[in-house]
């Protein structure tokens, strides 16, 4: 982690945001003092957790969408392990990706998949809430999940869910998979709704190394007035993770050269 962030720092960052998996196979099993000692390190180097993503990689025995009760128990109590992590380092929001832990099962209906995990998000509403956190649901591609894959059944869901700590997650590369105009698709969610954006391309590398212009994007996220996270995803780390994460953060400092 010390690495991490002082390449982060280094290269003009201003946060970090960790896949739980990289500390422990379990949020669980994530101890108090590594837990503190994990914080202490990112706001040692300046930096601020922006929270977690890569919820349920690594996983066994949990999922989504699943009709067996022992299976959405042992969800439940993930996600509550999930939530205590992100508020103990320090971060703000929980980004549900996850596309096999959410995949319909064969012959599973649509809508029983979606009152489930509908049910088992309201359920855990309270917790967040009361620790300020916020979980924000990821459209995927259909060659990643066969649930929920385009902005218009997130902010179904966001409407379904009906609570100010649940909102909807914007991904370049998801978007663009939807076959459309990616800054219409931006400009068609109200402000309000999303709470964190990925930047990157649908090579999986990062933002300007790939055909995405994002000249367009930039202009559709200033035009809604989004000014929360833009967050650097990116899927593939060759020459090696420093070079992507320089060359993302130069692209991106043209359409915003004066954010840190």
């Amino acid at each position: 982690m010390t690495e991490v962030c002082s390449a982060a720092l280094r290269l003009g960052y201003d946060g970090i945001e960790i896949a739980p998996f990289t500390l422990a196979r379990r949020a669980d099993e994530i101890s108090s003092a590594q837990r503190q000692e994990t914080r202490k390190i990112i706001e040692d180097h300046g930096l601020e957790t922006v929270g977690l993503h890569w919820l349920l990689a690594g996983t066994e025995g949990i999922h989504l969408t699943s009709p067996d009760n022992e299976t959405r128990e042992r969800t439940r109590d993930c996600l509550n392990a999930l939530l205590h992590l992100c508020y103990d380092l320090g971060g703000k929001v929980l980004i549900i990706g996850s596309p096999k832990q959410r995949n319909l099962a064969k012959n599973q209906p649509f809508m029983d998949g979606w009152d489930r995990l509908v049910d088992l998000f309201q359920s855990v509403m309270p917790k967040t809430n009361q620790l300020d956190l916020t979980w924000c649901i990821e459209p995927l591609a259909p060659v990643e999940t066969n649930f929920i894959n385009t902005v218009d059944e997130g902010l179904r869901l966001v409407r379904q869910i009906n609570h100010r700590s649940f909102k909807i997650h914007l991904d370049v590369k998801a978007m663009w998979a939807q076959n459309t105009d990616v800054a219409e698709v931006i400009r068609s969610v109200p402000t309000g709704d999303i709470g964190h954006f990925h930047v990157n391309d649908p090579n999986y590398y990062g933002p300007g190394m790939g055909d995405v212009d994002y000249t367009p994007i930039a202009d559709a996220i200033n035009d809604i007035g989004y000014n929360g996270w833009l967050s650097v995803e990116v899927f593939k780390y060759d020459p090696d993770g420093e070079t992507i994460a320089r060359r993302s953060r130069e692209y991106l400092r043209k359409f915003w050269p004066d954010n840190g």
